[in-house]
């Protein structure tokens, strides 16, 4: 007991353990960055996003191995010295005794590692736990990772090692060769911070009895009284302007990434970028820190708003532009008066009888009355995209051809209308005699590929730093951002299929060979949609009542009302952007309007094209009803129609305040479900032919049961992330599901109906 009693003192007033307080008393927004990375890496945040892959399987070049590991290792080497050097020089002159050791800031790296070292161990856990789990990788495969991880832990820290072993001095070497105070005196901010920091040396020490050395053996603090406090305080200074000098060096490399950013072999992976997007984080608050002292949070309240003031007032704002249009032209006023003339009944008519040659050249096909099929693809970013595409290929192939023959509109949302979009190019290619497999599990390859990577790369080292590299498109120069990013990542997996003006499918459309395909982005400013297609469907508003001027008019003609910006030469690929605006990954598009409306996800407003379908059915019912023997609705969907009600839990303080917006957030696609349903359900009213619903569902819970023991990023939760990026377990469990028992019975009776 004597011994617990002499011990106890011993490690509480001993230096990590003393950091470790100080950590979390004065340093909240770096304890903060390390509770944001310890959730990311064990699931506890972003795990429906996917964001915990980002950071348990980096890709690099396409390719997970020993070279992203070590970009991973160097980069969280980088971020852990931003955190030792921050810390430094926030509090290193609390603890003056260090300024008496050789080697001062060693020391202290040493004695400052507890959160460091608690990382490393959890990271390389739960690595190891993924990558069995979820990637199957093998004994030798791990291996490489972690020896890829630790050697770039190890260099990173030996290039900061030796850069501090030839720069920062100690009080012995102080003693004989001092600093150039010149520049102290000449920085006002400096020479009052370094005032206050001999003011605490004196007054205001953090008790510490032993410490670590370099060969992490215990010693004792031996009294430092007879050192003159002074020049202690300019040991600390001299290390810290030399710390300062590292974190320049740092944001320039930022800096000169960006400008070499369109070569893959300088696209980080994404969880790198976001480590780089920390360490700078840190920097800057120790840069407060240094310069401003006790008042850094305040300078650093007063930063934030006079930018986020200058930001409102368009300084900094960023606008990402549609790849096509012209923005030179004076804008479009978007005001009530506009919409009511593009919405009027005769402009809708004659939109109505342009289409009407579409669908009389598909009934041509036919001898009998066919079935017309409408193709609603959901929305749920990668996930989406490959589960629509292997869907659309797998019941095409059961149908021989018969699915994609029949259907005359392609709707829906973000992903999903990706896939769909891409097999519709599969399927014209090669019906146009070019060497073409539309079935092949190539091209579910291609667009299971990772996208994520370049997008966050993008956002860090071009859109927050550099963005004045440009190209051109349809005679317009453009900036090469994160949008731009978005859109050639596309191009590629979909191999460049897709990179045309959005109006070179409107003769192929024209003659029935393939579904027209309408894109319904959501405009940010009021809700309504924005209807893109190869030609003017302006008869999507056709639900207008008559006689009664305060109509709301859902949405407005793309083609018209930007026809004097070059509409027609919309790129294919932004209009496919622009309904796939994953949020604070893939940027809001502006408009060239007055005032300039921002546009996002098209699943804000329908997120499984369901209500678009019946627009379009509505405007054509009676040609329906005299030309085919029934509609039937193929929903595409990326998660069950039915979904088992959770139980409600107890609930905590938080969960009150927020419920009401989270129920709304969380119930989002059940409200969306209902109004769809509501739709079709009027439908019967309207329509005397037989409408039939096909619901081919991803619902991976009720398919691999063995997922249900999983490690502890994907422990309930056996769904595919809803991400630009997915983990190979997850691939194959999206590409299988369609063989689940509901999935083939609404596939053979949609086989049934279509014949």
């Amino acid at each position: 007991m004597r011994k617990l009693y002499i011990l106890v003192p011993k490690i509480i007033y001993s230096f990590p353990v003393q950091l470790f307080f100080n950590n979390i008393k004065r340093n909240i927004v770096l304890m903060i960055c390390w509770i944001i990375l310890f959730a990311m890496i064990t699931g506890n945040f972003g795990k429906y996003l996917g964001i915990p892959y980002l950071f348990l399987d980096p890709e690099y070049l396409n390719h997970v191995g020993f070279t992203s590991f070590l970009i991973m290792g160097l980069l969280t080497a980088g971020f852990t010295m931003a955190f030792h050097i921050t810390c430094y020089i926030s509090d290193g002159h609390r603890f003056t005794f260090v300024g008496t050791l050789a080697r001062p800031f060693r020391k202290f790296l040493i004695n400052n590692s507890l959160f460091p070292i608690l990382f490393l161990i959890t990271y390389l856990y739960e690595v190891i736990a993924f990558q069995i789990n979820n990637e199957h990788s093998t004994a030798k495969e791990l291996t490489i990772y972690i020896l890829g991880f630790a050697t770039g832990y190890v260099l990173m820290t030996l290039m900061f090692t030796l850069y501090f072993r030839f720069t920062n001095k100690d009080i012995f070497k102080y003693m004989v060769c001092r600093i150039d105070e010149k520049l102290k005196q000449n920085v006002q901010v400096t020479r009052a911070s370094v005032m206050r920091k001999l003011d605490i040396a004196r007054k205001k020490q953090i008790r510490v009895e032993y410490y670590l050395d370099n060969r992490l053996r215990v010693n004792k603090v031996t009294d430092t009284s007879f050192y003159d406090k002074a020049m202690i305080i300019q040991v600390f200074d001299q290390n810290h302007f030399n710390l300062v000098i590292i974190e320049v060096l740092i944001f320039t490399f930022v800096l000169l990434l960006g400008i070499f950013k369109d070569y893959p072999i300088f696209q980080l992976p994404a969880a790198a970028s976001f480590m780089i997007f920390l360490t700078i984080f840190v920097m800057i608050f120790g840069a407060f820190s240094y310069w401003f002292g006790g008042w850094s949070s305040t300078m650093a309240l007063v930063a934030f708003l006079a930018i986020n003031h200058l930001v409102g007032e368009d300084y900094f704002t960023k606008k990402y532009e549609a790849f096509g249009l012209d923005y030179q032209e004076t804008p479009v006023p978007y005001t009530v008066d506009a919409l009511k003339h593009q919405a009027d009944s005769a402009i809708m008519e004659q939109d109505r009888q342009a289409t009407l040659v579409q669908l009389n050249n598909w009934r041509k096909k036919f001898k009998e009355k066919p079935k017309i099929v409408f193709l609603c693809a959901s929305g749920g970013g990668k996930r989406a995209a490959l589960w629509t595409l292997n869907s659309l290929q797998y019941a095409d192939s059961i149908s021989q051809g018969k699915l994609m023959e029949n259907a005359v509109l392609i709707t829906g949302a973000s992903g999903g209308l990706i896939g769909a979009s891409y097999f519709r190019e599969l399927k014209l290619r090669k019906l146009l005699g070019e060497p073409v497999h539309p079935y092949s599990h190539r091209h579910r390859i291609k667009i299971s590929s990772d996208n994520l990577n370049p997008l966050i790369f993008s956002l860090l080292a071009n859109d927050l730093f550099v963005g004045f590299t440009k190209f051109q498109y349809a005679g317009v120069h453009y900036e090469k951002d994160r949008a731009y990013t978005f859109e050639d990542q596309l191009n590629r997996i979909t191999l460049g299929y897709l990179d045309k003006p959005i109006t070179d499918y409107a003769r192929y459309e024209k003659q029935g060979i393939i579904p027209l395909t309408i894109l319904t982005p959501t405009v940010v400013n009021d809700g309504r949609k924005i209807y893109i297609a190869s030609r003017p469907v302006s008869f999507m508003n056709y639900e207008k009542e008559k006689g009664y001027d305060a109509s709301k008019i859902s949405g407005i003609d793309f083609q018209r009302f930007f026809r004097d910006h070059g509409a027609q030469q919309l790129r294919f690929l932004s209009a496919l952007r622009m309904s796939a605006t994953f949020p604070y990954i893939t940027p809001n598009t502006s408009l060239p309007t007055d005032p300039t409306i921002q546009i996002m996800d098209a699943g804000i407003s329908d997120n499984f094209g369901l209500s678009d379908a019946v627009r379009f059915l509505y405007a054509f019912k009676d040609w329906a009803d005299e030309n085919t023997s029934g509609v039937i609705f193929v929903s595409i969907r990326d998660s069950p129609k039915l979904r088992e009600i959770t139980t409600a839990t107890g609930s905590t303080i938080v969960d009150d305040l927020t419920q009401p917006i989270s129920s709304v957030y969380s119930n989002f696609e059940n409200f969306q479900d209902i109004t769809s349903d509501l739709l079709i359900g009027e439908a019967h009213s309207w329509l005397k032919n037989r409408i039939d619903r096909i619901d081919i569902q991803y619902q991976a819970e009720n398919y691999v049961p063995i997922l249900q023991q999983m490690d502890s990023i994907r422990q309930n939760n056996a769904r595919a992330s809803l991400s630009w990026r997915l983990t190979t377990r997850e691939k194959e469990g999206i590409v299988n599901n369609i063989y689940s028992e509901r999935n083939q019975q609404q596939i053979r009776l949609l086989k049934d109906l279509l014949n």
